[in-house]
């Protein structure tokens, strides 16, 4: 049996420009030296959640990717994803805002995941949210990501 691995990562920074930003929000998750290939949103009801291990610089690594980027002082800003896992098959969610209570991220995060599990007919057997935010300074970036890792 084939099990997915999957790691779940946020990261936050501010920069000089909004690609920096972005940039170092993604070093501060530990995801900044590979290349990242954005993928839907299912994975096998296997999955297993697993450390991010150290990927060769300038891998080619499949994620789902939550990020906002804001110049606005005094912005806040929020990424997030949710996992919900299930016997035969599990589903992934992202969800960004400006200015939106996290709380509210996160909950709206969880609606989507399940009922995306809803309409496959799949009871969750493990949901999982993750969530990062940040208040701007000058130019500043949130990521929240789940990583692919076999």
């Amino acid at each position: 049996m084939i099990i997915i691995k999957i790691a779940i990562v946020s990261g936050k920074s501010e920069g000089p420009t909004e690609l920096n930003a972005f940039d170092n929000a993604l070093i501060d998750a530990g995801i900044g030296d590979v290349n990242l290939i954005k993928v839907s949103s299912m994975l096998d009801g296997n999955a297993e959640t697993v450390s991010l291990p150290d990927f060769k610089p300038g891998s080619m690594v499949n994620c789902v990717l939550s990020s906002v980027t804001s110049s606005k002082k005094g912005e806040s800003i929020t990424a997030c994803v949710g996992i919900a896992i299930g016997e035969k098959l599990g589903c992934i969610v992202e969800k960004h805002s400006i200015n939106e209570n996290p709380e509210e991220v996160k909950k709206e995060a969880i609606f989507m995941a399940g009922y995306m599990m809803e309409v496959r007919g799949v009871a969750i057997k493990d949901l999982i949210i993750e969530e990062i935010s940040h208040e701007v300074e000058n130019i500043g970036s949130v990521v929240s990501s789940v990583i692919y890792v076999d």
